[in-house]
This record gives C-alpha cells, sequence and structure tokens, in this order.
C-alpha cells in the first residue's frame, strides 16, 4: 500500500478497496456458516441478502432451498434460492416486462424470466 504523504489519492483507494474486499460475501458469509443440520435447511432474506444466498449456495454441503428479495437491479444468479427483485424500501410498480414474444434474462439464469433468478 503506498504512503498516504506520496500519493494520497492511490493510498485512499487502496484502503477502499481493502474495505470493500473484507465484507464480499464470497469472503465473509463462509466462515460464519453452521454445520448442516439433520434434514431441510430453508434460507430467507431481504435487502441485500441475494449475494449473501450465492455465498450460501457456493459453501452449503446440505440440501437447501429459500427465497431473497433484493432491490430491482441487486439480483445474482443463484441455483436452489429463488431471487426476487422488488422496490424497496416502498413497494412500487416493477420496471416495464419485455414486449411479446422478446425475452428477459437475469442474473445469468438460462430460463427467460422478468422477475426473479433461480
Amino acid at each position: 500500500m503506498s504512503s498516504p504523504t506520496t500519493a494520497p489519492r492511490t493510498f485512499l483507494r487502496a484502503l477502499f478497496d481493502t474495505a470493500v474486499a473484507a465484507v464480499d460475501p464470497a469472503h465473509c458469509v463462509p466462515p460464519a456458516l453452521p454445520e448442516p443440520p439433520a434434514g431441510r435447511t430453508v434460507v430467507v432474506g431481504a435487502g441485500k441478502a441475494a449475494a449473501m444466498a450465492r455465498a450460501v449456495e457456493d459453501h452449503w454441503s446440505g440440501p437447501l432451498s429459500g427465497l431473497v428479495v433484493t432491490r430491482y437491479g441487486h439480483a445474482v444468479a443463484t441455483r436452489a434460492i429463488e431471487v426476487v427483485e422488488a422496490a424497496h424500501p416502498v413497494p412500487a410498480t416493477p420496471p416495464a416486462a419485455p414486449p411479446p414474444g422478446a425475452s428477459s434474462t437475469r442474473c445469468g439464469s438460462s430460463a427467460p424470466t422478468t422477475s426473479r433468478c433461480a
């Protein structure tokens, strides 16, 4: 890392990048996960939980399902946990759907969808 006296902008950017990396769900969620219980595990989340849901899926060793609601534009691809986009904090009309016959894919999913990523 640069010295704050020689390159303040570079130094501050390095501090910022380090702080953001420290709270990356792919980095901080796995150590916090418990051992899988016997039976079914259901994940429920709201807010900025879509990236956390993906981190759980990537590091969970047992069966998993669930639902996470996140802001429009913040969904990520998941396999077992459904991700639904919605307005936040006040419900609103969803963004316009694609025209008839057109398909819309979100979150890297190969399945056409306008409201969820699975």
